[in-house]
């Protein structure tokens, strides 16, 4: 099943957790283990608020705005990502409140990392997942906000609606984009579903 942490396997993810590792002046594998604990959060805490009307249609509307078309995804190895702090502070106030403090003490404590690093981890991640969300809800034509709410529980990881649309949507991020479909194909038309995505990737 297609989630938020097979991005961090692909050529893009990989990437970012590069770039992001370059910020906070941390190794890559331990920024991977803290982006592994924190995204799930982050997509729960999205989730949730899309369990009422009134939150759907609040993210469906933020997705359809052009800052949330995908682009960033363009943009994580061009240049440092400091500049997603202030709009990734925004996103983390409205979707986590004052969960946020406690998100980034918990992963830190359990990795062994400053507090203050993961909860710019955290900024800088925010608007790659809104960047995901955006550009996946326009792939698939998604207009109502219970479909960015079905959207949502795909990218977490509890549903399977989007699953191949999805994982085209993460490798087009990449430079291997032209052989999204062929690897789509080899995963979802295979009769073994046990095989997870994250070790497809790697392997």
């Amino acid at each position: 099943m297609a989630s938020i942490l097979d991005f961090l396997d692909t050529e893009k993810g990989k990437e970012f957790i590069q770039k992001s590792s370059e910020e906070v002046n941390e190794s890559p594998d331990k920024v991977k283990s803290a982006l592994g604990m924190a995204l799930p959060m982050i997509m729960g805490a999205l989730k949730k608020n899309t369990s009422s009307s009134e939150g759907a249609e609040n993210l469906n509307k933020e997705l359809n705005k052009d800052k949330h078309d995908g682009s960033v995804l363009d943009k994580i190895g061009s240049g440092g990502l400091s500049g997603l702090l202030g709009e990734g502070s925004g996103i983390l106030g409205h979707v986590l409140g004052g969960s946020q403090s406690k998100i980034a003490s918990a992963v830190g404590s359990a990795i062994g990392m400053d507090s203050a690093k993961v909860n710019k981890l955290l900024q800088m991640a925010a608007p790659v997942i809104m960047g995901i969300l955006g550009k996946q809800k326009r792939k698939d034509n998604i207009e109502s906000s219970s479909g960015v709410a079905s959207l949502v529980g795909s990218v977490l990881g509890t549903n399977s609606s989007h699953d191949q649309s999805m994982l085209e949507t993460f490798m087009d991020s990449d430079k291997g984009g032209k052989i999204a479909k062929d690897v789509a194909g080899k995963i979802f038309g295979s009769k073994d579903k046990s095989k997870g995505l994250g070790d497809f990737f790697k392997g």
